[in-house]
């Protein structure tokens, strides 16, 4: 699908910084900008890249200036907010944005057409911005193109006192160094700063403002009546520093992008469906997943901007960002990492950098380790790899019901008791200093569905491994545990948790999983009735409400400082990974019926709205509870991705 914006879409700066693009190298580095090419977060970069993959991140460039000379006359092409109030207003030229596999910006001025496409090399930090300035009118211009750097890493500003030092296509500072390739002129300046408003951190109590620093600028100069291209490559590899010619700049910024749009291409083929909407987001997916140095093996992004790598979010976006869309083997390397590093029973929620050790405050990931594992083999039967992961399998399910740490344990009625002290260790774990605005500690709905999942799947699998199934009457149990302690009769759904608190019976989003994973144990009127509490409760267009509306503690608004953004975030906030699972839910329960697919198919109709907003061709992470309408949180997260490319999978090919 191609995306296009005119000049109604960006009539004014706020409405022209509504969205923004997204590119992605497989690294952790990225190019993104808003759609008049602005910096509207501190994040935001036209090259941040990647030194260590995938979380040492560097804002290298910032941002480009853009000037177009005619005469006597200067046009700013660039738009930015400045600290000081006042902006540049490139958008006025602006006569188009679109996105498909690239970004594209067409300006008008005066007879004058400027075309610019951006491209970021995979598996490389390089980046390639691209223009062909065709000069219609009747006297020569000059356009020309002022980077501002950073050298900073991602959210920090530059040091005080920290200067460029640029030496012939060499640019240092803060011990870093980067290549720049071009096919224009060149011209040092002296040291210039800007300082920046960054409206979308303001608006959530982040860093407003920030600065960037130029040294030298490039241009090329068209005649009456005649075409050029300009063409700026930046890059950390060292086969960079030797002097391209002005055309090996151009074939090679020419290159980044016909090779990301190929790789882009290849993606949307391999995964082979047929809706629109699923062909993006099958790209879209491949953006998440990035080589992870420190392991030797990959692993999935949470989201961006803002977020790392965490096993958690790894394990509920791997079956849609990679078995869905037929990376197999990705899949299988990823689950490889987690698999090393297993200790007692757990998997990583944070892996180790510079040293430290790995971090395991999670419940949920190992169950779900388990479950991918499963679909893994579902989509390929590769009985060799499930016998490689069932020891690291077997481990799981005896640590747990022995016991494990943060209160990790088996109780007598065979169901799963997480959560001590301060640790939370579900989905919903925001603490801020010592208040827990989501307290689940206890017996977790969720977390008991992907433990009877997981005995089902461990039962289900030991022929394939020549184990006997040892879990049957445990698996029985659990079942029977399950339905006697969370069902509710009067409100036709399930309990959010049992730990003797008020909370036990808020109506929650987390229910859903109970009915959605591949093994459940409510009988089917019960699911059913799960389904509809959940539509009537919690369903929006873009999303599940993490809590109903008419709770006491239902915030309808995610904004302001972050202790306030915390205690809205698991109280009422719209999150979009969950509606993947309340899909896959109504699915089920309707037996996957021409007419059940319809239903979804239709419902889903309204993504597309979602995929032009906020970070194009992307799912976000969160909307607000109230009234959804304007995503917020990480413009782009993995899981909200992944759920959704399940969906389309199951109306497709089951």
């Amino acid at each position: 699908m191609k995306w296009i914006y005119g000049k109604q879409d960006f009539h004014t700066i706020e409405r022209g910084q509504e969205n923004c693009y997204l590119l992605t190298n497989g690294l952790g580095g990225f190019s993104s900008l808003t759609m008049t090419g602005s910096a509207a977060r501190n994040d935001h970069a036209f090259f941040m890249a990647c030194t260590q993959a995938p979380n040492h991140r560097y804002n290298m460039v910032h941002r480009l200036k853009e000037r177009l000379l005619t005469g006597k006359k200067e046009f700013i092409l660039s738009t930015q907010e400045f600290a000081d109030g006042h902006c540049e207003s490139g958008y006025e030229y602006l006569s188009s944005f679109s996105y498909e596999e690239s970004p594209i910006w067409k300006f008008q001025v005066n007879g004058v057409e400027i075309h610019k496409e951006i491209g970021i090399k995979q598996g490389e930090n390089t980046v390639a911005v691209y223009y062909i300035v065709n000069n219609r009118s009747r006297e020569a211009v000059t356009f020309e193109i002022t980077p501002f750097f950073q050298f900073a890493p991602k959210g920090s500003e530059p040091k005080t006192l920290q200067k460029l030092v640029k030496k012939g296509n060499l640019i240092s500072s803060n011990g870093l160094t980067l290549y720049f390739q071009t096919n224009g002129a060149v011209t040092e300046i002296p040291e210039t700063e800007e300082v920046y408003f960054y409206s979308y951190d303001a608006c959530d109590g982040r860093r407003k403002t920030g600065l960037a620093n130029a040294n030298h600028k490039i241009r090329v100069c068209a005649e009456a009546g005649k075409q050029v291209k300009l063409a700026l490559v930046y890059s950390l590899e060292a086969y960079f520093s030797e002097v391209f010619s002005s055309e090996k700049a151009l074939e090679c910024a020419e290159a980044v992008i016909r090779e990301m749009k190929q790789y882009k291409k290849e993606l949307r083929e391999r995964a082979g469906f047929r809706m629109p909407m699923a062909g993006v987001l099958a790209q879209s997916a491949n953006q998440f997943v990035s080589r992870r140095d420190s392991t030797g093996g990959d692993t999935i992004l949470a989201g961006y901007p803002f977020f790392e790598d965490w096993g958690r979010d790894t394990m509920i976006a791997l079956p849609g960002i990679c078995i869905s869309t037929g990376q197999y083997k990705t899949a299988k390397r990823i689950l490889r990492t987690f698999a090393v590093n297993e200790r007692n029973g757990l998997m990583p929620n944070l892996f180790p950098e510079g040293g430290n050790e790995p971090l395991y405050n999670t419940v949920d990931a190992a169950l779900l380790f388990i479950n991918c594992v499963y679909l893994y083999f579902q989509a390929t039967k590769d009985s060799d790899f499930v016998r490689e992961m069932f020891p690291v399998m077997k481990r799981i399910i005896k640590n747990y019901q022995e016991g494990t740490e943060f209160g990790i344990h088996q109780t007598e009625d065979g169901l799963i008791q997480s959560g001590e002290g301060l640790w939370q260790v579900t989905w919903m774990d925001v603490r801020f200093e010592d208040i827990l605005p989501t307290p689940r500690q206890g017996k977790v709905v969720e977390i008991n569905a992907y433990w009877y999942n997981a005995l089902c799947i461990m039962n289900t699998l030991a022929s394939t491994v020549g184990e006997p199934a040892v879990y049957q009457e445990l698996r029985e149990q659990v079942k029977d545990s399950f339905t006697r302690e969370f069902w509710m009769e009067e409100k036709g759904c399930l309990k959010d948790l049992v730990s003797g608190t008020p909370a036990d019976e808020q109506i929650r989003c987390n229910q859903i999983w109970a009915v959605s994973m591949p093994f459940t144990i409510l009988d089917h009127e019960k699911e059913k009735q799960v389904v509809e509490t959940v539509f009537e409760k919690l369903y929006t267009p873009y999303g599940l409400r993490t809590l109903e509306e008419n709770d006491p503690q239902f915030h309808p608004f995610y904004q302001g400082k972050m202790e306030e953004r915390d205690m809205a975030y698991h109280q009422g906030t719209v999150w979009a990974f969950p509606l993947g699972a309340y899909y896959l839910a109504y699915l089920k329960v309707n037996h996957y019926s021409p007419e059940a697919k319809k239903t979804v198919s239709d419902q889903l109709e309204v993504m597309e709205s979602a995929l032009r907003e906020g970070c194009i061709g992307q799912l976000p992470e969160i909307y607000d509870g109230k009234n959804p309408s304007r995503s917020k949180g990480c413009f782009a997260q993995a899981w909200s991705v992944g759920e959704i490319l399940r969906v389309y999978e199951a109306i497709e090919k089951l």
